[in-house]
């Protein structure tokens, strides 16, 4: 294992290295859910948009081949044949990956500067990250059978 921020360590699952998606055509969709069947994928995908617009980091995006039957796909970019965004069980745990780094910086690289997060007030890609801040507040109600 790699500590450095500046050195990237991929794995055969990360589809990071060889991507050839240009930054202009680089979109995912998410996927929608029942609130009233799957309130956990409903709350980490509820957005005011469904195509949301991709942006790198030294994890960007997972490729569909390898990812298990029992992972959660909430967003993927079909025609690139990869996910950006997961969801799964562990334990009595759960855990949730969103590809990338800075929605509204395509390109951030460690050490740049911050994002100004007051001139994107309206970013779907912000909305996601504070769906998985929030998330933690939701509890599924139990049914009657």
């Amino acid at each position: 294992m790699v500590k450095s921020p500046l050195i990237y360590e991929y794995s055969d699952i990360d589809h990071g290295a060889g991507r050839n998606i240009a930054a202009e055509v680089d979109y995912f969709n998410l996927f929608d859910f029942s609130a009233k069947w799957d309130p956990v994928p409903t709350m980490l995908t509820q957005c005011h948009t469904r195509t949301i617009k991709g942006f790198m980091g030294q994890t960007t995006a997972f490729k569909n081949k390898f990812i298990k039957s029992s992972v959660l796909i909430l967003g993927e970019n079909k025609p690139g044949k990869e996910t950006r965004y997961i969801h799964g069980n562990h334990g009595e745990g759960t855990w949730t990956f969103y590809g990338g780094h800075d929605p509204e910086d395509y390109r951030h690289f460690v050490h740049d500067p911050e994002t100004d997060l007051s001139l994107h007030p309206n970013s779907p890609g912000y909305r996601i990250i504070l769906n998985n801040v929030l998330f933690p507040a939701a509890k599924k109600k139990k049914r009657k059978t």
